[in-house]
């Protein structure tokens, strides 16, 4: 009897701890029912992307693995694989304050921070996209897989006042709590899909500088168009939340420059559709990484990224969503090596920038080098 009442009273304690880290452990985010504004929940309910209590994609995405699937997989991240990281930090290019400040010419000049993280300059505007630039995309970083490289490009406090920053979707990987934290109070306006912004509102973020949007919602801010744009993905931080948020991708139009960011997605019919209503783009920033087979309808091949860069219309590229952290079962090159075979293939013009470095659209040259063969 004694055994039982301890079993029971471990379960139960067991069970309000896990209750109580999903209710109140800030980096999991504040999309629950409670948290949702009034005015968000109601543009939620009358979203045609939203059916039957959650968010879906224009195509029919299966999220499901069987068990013997789940167990394969778990057992090969157990295992680990070959090259799945570098084998040393992967160095970066610090970021010229001074020059960061010098934002008066008005050139169209974008910095990838790693994974998709990206650091832009146009119109004058300072924005940030997807800006995680914490050491591990989880709620618990101490036990989350580290970032490559033991340095950043540039620190947040050391970065300008930024008049936008603007998110595709809410997975820790695109969305740190710890960034936000630090750069809530130097941004005047944050872009993100719907739902998205009762992230922001526990986290400290004022509601009057959160916009959110739903699919082809514009938005005109310091002499842009911004647009939010369908991708094909999923949503969500904690047990409860998956499909809670909406996800996508942008188009960022300043009528001499436009660029898209494509934010997760697998591959799709909605790249053409983009494409034949935005394009073409000056440059794209095109998800490469992070996929695998048993999820290839949420995350794109190398060569589908290739193809929806033809999709959209994109002049350059710069691929994104790798060289920073393990999140899939290929090799940390596997992605970049691929998308420059398939670039090639089909003649698509690709820039390669190291972490770190600026390459200025419509600039005479861009980076092409292959530096991450330095470090395999």
């Amino acid at each position: 009897m004694f055994l039982l009442l301890v079993t029971v009273s471990s379960i139960v304690i067991i069970a309000i701890a896990v209750w109580s880290v999903i209710r109140y452990y800030p980096p999991l985010g504040g999309s629950g029912r409670a948290r949702v504004s009034q005015e968000s929940r109601l543009r939620i309910q009358q979203s045609i992307n939203y059916v039957d209590g959650k968010f879906v994609n224009q195509t029919p995405t299966s999220m499901s693995m069987d068990m013997k699937t789940t167990f394969g997989l778990l057992a090969e991240f157990i295992k680990g694989i070959p090259n799945g990281k570098p084998r040393r930090s992967v160095p970066v290019e610090r970021m010229d304050t001074l020059h960061i400040q010098d934002n008066e010419h008005k050139l169209t000049k974008v910095t990838w921070l790693g994974h998709s993280a990206i650091f832009m300059q146009v119109n004058g505007l300072n924005i940030m996209l997807d800006p995680m630039l914490g050491n591990a995309p989880s709620p618990f970083p101490a036990i989350g897989g580290k970032r490559y490289s033991q340095q950043q490009p540039v620190t947040i406090d050391q970065l300008p006042l930024l008049d936008a920053v603007i998110l595709s979707h809410d997975h820790y990987d695109h969305l740190d709590y710890g960034s936000i934290q630090q750069l809530k109070d130097k941004v005047s306006m944050f872009f993100v899909p719907l739902g998205v912004g009762a992230h922001l509102v526990r986290w400290g973020v004022a509601q009057e500088k959160i916009k959110e949007h739903d699919w082809w919602e514009q938005t005109d801010f310091g002499g842009l168009t911004l647009t939010a744009t369908p991708a094909r993905h999923f949503s969500g931080r904690s047990v409860q939340d998956r499909f809670a948020t909406l996800w996508c991708s942008w188009v960022i139009d300043a009528k001499h420059t436009k660029i898209f960011f494509s934010g997760d997605s697998g591959y799709g019919a909605h790249f053409a559709e983009i494409g034949e209503k935005y394009g073409p783009f000056d440059l794209t920033l095109m998800e490469c990484g992070q996929y695998d087979e048993r999820w290839q309808p949420v995350h794109m091949m190398p060569e589908e990224t290739v193809k929806a860069q033809q999709d959209v219309g994109g002049k350059l590229m710069i691929p994104i969503h790798w060289g920073a952290f393990t999140l899939a079962m290929h090799s940390w090159t596997d992605p970049i090596e691929r998308v420059v075979r398939a670039a090639k293939q089909y003649q698509v013009a690709l820039t390669t920038p190291r972490i770190g470095e600026t390459v200025i659209v419509g600039g005479a040259d861009y980076p092409t080098s292959s530096w991450w063969r330095e470090h395999e």
